[in-house]
């Protein structure tokens, strides 16, 4: 007979799998595509690249259109140089939390649509339930893309599709767009005495930086007072930079990283062509002392941002089985844009409060685990009942 979990078991076990980004999620993947098997559903694997990472896709009840989507990454961010009192890598329930890496972000989803497949498959299902598990969301939800497309073509299309990323079952409808640049500057070295006959890679970048700050000081500025995002308007931001080779040179080299989030009223490829102009004025004044010099940009990722649908099913299915009526957005990105991308009605309604997310000793409070587990079994009743 096929095992049934409970939802803190199935966290539990899911927990157990150590998927941070930089690693492989197959051991995961396989628990799970095993438990469907068991239960006699069939799973669909879709590999990356390198076929060390997968998603997973799965259908229970009939195969007809109009059915809802629950979605959830699998990878987790690392807990190195975090001060952890518990093993994050098991289950630890303490005070009504459960602590353990994933518990919040998002693998406490994950585990209460799992733990309900059985009620699914008991369910007289008059519209499906897809289940959609992706790979690598916090390095760039690089794993939706390739999984949707599959579940396109394999599954008849889906009238919804609930992103379970943690927001206290909050029905959130909206979050900004992102992309990711990483910014390579070539100088031309000299003495630093004679820097009017070089070209400082490190000052052209703080160049550009000083232009992201412009930008941002004019975006504040100009803010909506009236915008729900915090904060309100699209930011440009360096993390990281690295360059120059001594004090008394002029540096031949410098690279730097350049995040932008824009808030859903402007599109993040008109900031993009914003830089690439800027990019090109600042090179044309370095060739003009050095035509060696040269400043070159790639788009490492882009996170297409979550839009609030007029009559959008999602939101009004997600509503409908929390009570939540208010108006919610949040500042961090999620696949969610993807789907609504590919054609599908999407919003973001899960367990667990971000606040915990990607922190030290994370955990998710068992009354939200209870809350994610009740909002699946009035999908299913909903669902039957249809």
């Amino acid at each position: 007979m096929a095992q049934r979990y409970t939802p803190q078991a199935m966290l539990a076990h899911l927990v157990g799998f150590d998927t941070e980004s930089h690693r492989s999620n197959l051991q995961l993947i396989d628990f799970v595509e095993a438990y469907l098997a068991d239960h006699g559903i069939a799973a669909t694997k879709v590999p990356d690249e390198t076929g060390d990472k997968a998603s997973l896709f799965a259908q229970i009840g009939p195969n007809v259109p109009g059915g809802v989507i629950l979605s959830g990454h699998t990878d987790v961010v690392p807990v190195a140089g975090q001060d952890w009192s518990t093993d994050p890598y098991v289950l630890t329930e303490r005070d009504g939390r459960l602590y353990g890496r994933g518990t919040c972000d998002m693998k406490g989803f994950l585990a209460v649509c799992l733990a309900a497949v059985p009620d699914m498959l008991a369910a007289d299902l008059k519209r499906p339930i897809q289940l959609a598990l992706s790979y690598d969301e916090e390095v760039g939800c690089i794993g939706a893309p390739p999984m949707i497309d599959a579940m396109r073509a394999a599954l008849p299309p889906a009238s919804s599709a609930i992103i379970g990323e943690p927001s206290l079952m909050k029905v959130v409808t909206g979050h900004k767009a992102t992309t990711d640049l990483m910014t390579q500057v070539r100088g031309y070295e000299v003495h630093s005495s004679l820097m009017d006959r070089g070209v400082s890679a490190v000052m052209a970048a703080a160049e550009l930086i000083d232009w992201c700050g412009a930008q941002n000081r004019a975006n504040a500025a100009a803010a909506d007072p009236a915008s729900p995002y915090d904060p309100p308007y699209t930011t440009l931001h360096v993390g990281t930079i690295q360059g120059g080779t001594a004090g008394n040179i002029t540096a031949r080299d410098c690279q730097f990283s350049l995040d932008i989030r824009a808030i859903p009223t402007e599109e993040i490829g008109d900031w993009v062509a914003r830089y690439a102009a800027e990019v090109r004025a600042v090179e044309a004044r370095l060739q003009a002392i050095r035509p060696e010099a040269a400043i070159t940009f790639t788009v490492r990722n882009t996170v297409p941002g979550c839009r609030a649908e007029v009559d959008g099913a999602a939101e009004a299915l997600a509503r409908a089985l929390t009570g939540d009526n208010g108006q919610h957005v949040v500042a961090y990105a999620t696949e969610a844009g993807q789907f609504q991308d590919r054609g599908y009605s999407a919003c973001i309604c899960g367990p667990g409060s971000i606040e915990q997310a990607h922190q030290a000793d994370e955990f998710i409070e068992k009354s939200e685990l209870d809350a994610g587990a009740a909002f699946v079994n009035r999908l299913i009743d909903r669902l039957a009942a249809d």
